[in-house]
């Protein structure tokens, strides 16, 4: 395993220069590594130490890629992109709460609107932190928050994405779960134009964050998400299964979802999802 930073790939840096006007802070310090456990594990550690803000984490592959609640996220060899951010959205004088949901719901937008830039492919977003192409999984969102030490100052999170690009052989238990861009277009996508413009689409969408404009966040979101209204979903609860039919999210991230005649919200754990309703 690689445990030093490499130059950056030639394609990787002129894709990332041709797009350095709409990067904003970020990119302003990148790591790039063949083979790491975890980008995201990487940019926790700089962001513990004092990293500043912007600070990007690329690997070729990693051994120990995760996703939401533990999950593993496969991440062989030039298969796809895998990515942290170092962020601090705390200047934008949110809850911790609000600031990793909102962070979420904007890498979900930026995610889809990057794919649709560079490779005309529109990918749904499925609440909180999927990219599908119709029911199977192109890319998953982690945000996790890292706790400031009194030198850093203002907390980070840290925000990582995957993306799978090329096919590859999944383990049985992912190969009918999961796609790839490749699979879904028939041709070679230019992975390194891909993993310029979902920093600098993030950078924009980051933007919005800081800068207050958190319906057009929630906007965007809506148009692209998938089942955010009247899709069959079921959760668990310590009395039980409980079962009800989305209704869209509200301006907190949380998932709205009406169930034996009133709106519940839910702000974490396991949502399965069924097919939409009828007339949906």
């Amino acid at each position: 395993m690689s445990d030093h930073p490499r130059p950056l790939p030639p394609e990787l840096f002129e894709a990332l220069e041709a797009r350095r006007e709409r990067l904003g802070p970020l990119a302003s310090r990148i790591l790039y590594f063949e083979t790491i456990g975890s980008t995201n594990d990487v940019a926790s550690g700089f962001a513990q130490e004092g990293g500043h803000e912007g600070t990007v984490v690329i690997a070729d592959a990693q051994t120990a890629g995760r996703g939401r609640r533990g999950r593993v996220w496969f991440s062989p060899p030039s298969a796809g992109l895998y990515v942290s951010v170092v962020l601090a959205p705390g200047r934008a004088r949110l809850s911790p709460e609000r600031a990793t949901a909102l962070l979420t719901l904007s890498a979900g937008v930026a995610l889809s609107e990057a794919v649709e830039q560079v490779t005309g492919l529109v990918p749904a977003i499925k609440w909180p932190n999927d990219l599908l192409v119709g029911r199977r999984k192109l890319a998953g969102i982690l945000a996790e928050g890292v706790a400031a030490t009194a030198a850093v100052g203002l907390q980070a999170v840290v925000l990582g994405f995957g993306i799978n690009v090329m096919s590859a052989a999944y383990p049985p238990a992912l190969a009918s779960m999961v796609t790839s861009l490749e699979t879904e277009l028939g041709r070679g996508i230019d992975r390194a134009a891909l993993c310029a413009e979902a920093i600098a689409s993030l950078a924009a969408r980051y933007d919005d964050l800081l800068g207050g404009r958190y319906d057009a966040i929630l906007d965007a979101w809506r148009a692209r998400a998938f089942g955010s209204r009247g899709a069959k979903v079921e959760w668990d609860t310590p009395s039980g299964v409980r079962h009800g039919i989305t209704e869209g999210i509200d301006e907190m991230g949380a998932l709205l979802v009406r169930s034996t005649g009133s709106v519940e919200r839910i702000v974490a754990g396991e949502v399965r999802w069924g097919l939409h309703a009828a007339g949906n």
